[in-house]
């Protein structure tokens, strides 16, 4: 018989900086293992996320299992979902989806009117945002904040971006707009449930 894992899915904060370069060390062996971009962020970076909210971890007892964090970008009318990743000894337990899930709703939360968007290429993580109600867009319905697009250049792809001249890459864009009648739909269908 299997021991079922306790995993709690929660918004980070100061108190888990602990957690950051274990994070860190995760996503850069994770992107090593898949070949793919994940661009690279700071201690600092992470933790001031932690600091403010903005980001969400899972944690069986004290042992880190996922992590995921938001920002908001365009003078927040756009919100990014980013860095999600699940320690290998929880996969396949379905944690993904619930920090996907998290760091949606905490996004809504905190900027309901704001446009949410995912780039990514793995293909779990665009069956959970189509699933969320995301569509996929080209890379000029995203936002055009500067310091967002910065945030790319810690990524191995970043050159194919640069060459494409921000029009595509190798990531997927996908974008979640609150105004679009059918996520207004699923977004009353969700309250219901609660």
């Amino acid at each position: 018989m299997e021991n079922k894992i306790e995993i709690d899915v929660m918004v980070a904060d100061a108190s888990h900086e602990v957690y950051v370069d274990t994070i860190l060390e995760t996503i850069e062996a994770a992107a090593k293992v898949r070949g793919t971009g994940i661009a690279k962020r700071t201690h600092e970076y992470v933790a001031q996320k932690m600091k403010e909210g903005k980001a969400i971890i899972a944690l069986a007892a004290d042992e880190f299992a996922g992590f995921s964090y938001i920002e908001s970008w365009g003078n927040k009318q756009y919100v990014a979902t980013s860095g999600l990743i699940v320690a290998d000894k929880f996969r396949g337990l379905g944690l993904a989806k619930r920090i996907k899930h998290a760091s949606f709703t905490l996004a809504r939360l905190r900027w309901p009117k704001a446009k949410i968007f995912s780039l990514t290429s793995g293909a779990a993580v665009m069956k959970m945002n189509t699933e969320l109600g995301y569509v996929p867009v080209t890379f000029n319905e995203l936002t055009d904040d500067e310091s967002f697009w910065r945030g790319c250049e810690g990524c191995i792809n970043h050159p194919i971006l640069v060459e494409k001249k921000r029009k595509f890459c190798i990531c997927t864009a996908m974008l979640y707009d609150p105004a679009d009648p059918h996520n207004i739909k699923r977004e009353e269908e969700r309250n219901a449930r609660i």
